[in-house]
């Protein structure tokens, strides 16, 4: 029985195309091949695009850091930076902290030291803003100083004054992010900048602060670093 069956699909076409698709169908239009194609293009070319927007038409202000070192095999020397208000305990004095989400700290373990009760410690993931305002004698000679943080915002705050901007931040659970935290310099600039940094560092240490340029959205990208009186800008 089985024979004949096989006899009759064969031998019959119009059985035999039921199981063949027809040339159109397996043609898959262009369109379909170049959406995705664009999709991620658009995607790749928004970060820098963004950065570029920044840089354009974002407002200049002057941050105090602490920098460390590393090295970067794919892109070469950088510059890893933290900032004051990279620290939680440089924000939670001011206005709006305890306006943050919480985060979820049950009971301790026996042995285990709890957090102190009185602290609002933060939600890791937390998008917040900090406000910074520009100091009074931003304009004296050398080195200019760093803007000072005034109150942190859940929402990015419309109408500030001339001299205040928002600047967009996010806590990893650890310390608090701002998209700041790399400056890339040449290799052959590498060495001489670490070594004005390291005697910077030995004086004073507002010395040493990074020229950032913030938008109206609160995006920041890094421009310079201000050591002592000397500006890099790469």
């Amino acid at each position: 029985m089985n024979t004949n069956n096989t006899d009759l699909l064969v031998e019959n076409p119009d059985t035999t195309n039921l199981f063949q698709l027809p040339p159109e169908a397996k043609r898959i239009p262009g369109w379909r091949l170049w959406i995705p194609l664009l999709l991620q293009i658009g995607l790749i070319a928004a970060v820098p695009a963004q950065s570029v927007y920044t840089f354009v038409t974002g407002k200049t202000v002057i941050l105090q850091t602490v920098p460390v070192d590393p090295y970067d095999l794919l892109r070469g020397y950088y510059q890893v930076l933290s900032y004051d208000i990279s620290q939680s305990n440089n924000l939670e004095k001011l206005p709006g902290w305890k306006d943050l989400p919480p985060s979820d700290i049950k009971a301790c373990p026996v042995g285990i030291v709890c957090p102190d009760k009185k602290t609002h410690y933060v939600k890791a993931g937390t998008s917040f803003y900090v406000i910074l305002e520009s100091p009074k004698d931003a304009a004296n000679s050398g080195s200019p100083k760093a803007w000072k943080p005034m109150r942190v915002s859940l929402e990015n705050p419309s109408n500030l004054p001339a001299n205040q901007i928002a600047l967009q931040g996010k806590y990893n659970g650890r310390q608090m992010e701002y998209g700041l935290e790399t400056y890339y310099m040449p290799e052959n600039e590498r060495e001489k900048v670490n070594q004005e940094i390291g005697v910077a560092q030995r004086g004073k240490r507002q010395s040493f602060v990074v020229e950032v340029k913030v938008d109206k959205t609160g995006h920041a990208v890094p421009v310079s670093l201000w050591v002592r009186d000397r500006n890099y800008r790469f």
